[in-house]
């Protein structure tokens, strides 16, 4: 990828929607647990004053330390990872759609990806010649 073009990613107000929107969820999170940001730093390995960059949502904070503090915290990431997948489906991403709770689309997600997969699986494993009826009645 060409410096041009990352710097185009990084600029970019969905990526900067989602680290504020993380950075927000982070702080609160830490905050109901009683971890002070000093504690927390030191947990996940960075500086109290990157922990600050990163709850404070600025563009310049990594994602992937979003994601590693989330986890840390046990929040979901669906919050991070749903407007991407929008943007790669070149579909806008309605920003009220972050509101609230990711748990249960998440569990949803999960179960419909697993049991698509795992049913190609089968159809791929499956020889031709075998018949459900085989194991009926055996």
């Amino acid at each position: 990828m060409s410096p041009d073009k990352a710097t185009a990613l990084t600029d970019s107000p969905l990526l900067n929607f989602v680290k504020e929107l993380s950075g927000r969820r982070i702080e609160q999170a830490r905050r109901r647990n009683g971890i002070t940001q000093v504690q927390f730093a030191r947990e996940i390995g960075i500086s109290r004053r990157w922990l600050q960059e990163i709850e404070s949502g600025n563009p310049s904070s990594r994602l992937d330390f979003h994601v590693v503090c989330a986890e840390h915290l046990q929040l979901k990431t669906g919050y991070i990872f749903f407007p991407f997948l929008f943007r790669g489906h070149q579909m806008e991403f309605p920003r009220e759609l972050t509101y609230g709770d990711f748990e249960e689309i998440e569990r949803e997600c999960i179960d419909l990806f697993v049991r698509r997969k795992l049913s190609r699986m089968k159809q791929k494993l499956t020889p031709r010649w075998w018949s459900p009826q085989r194991t009926e009645g055996a």
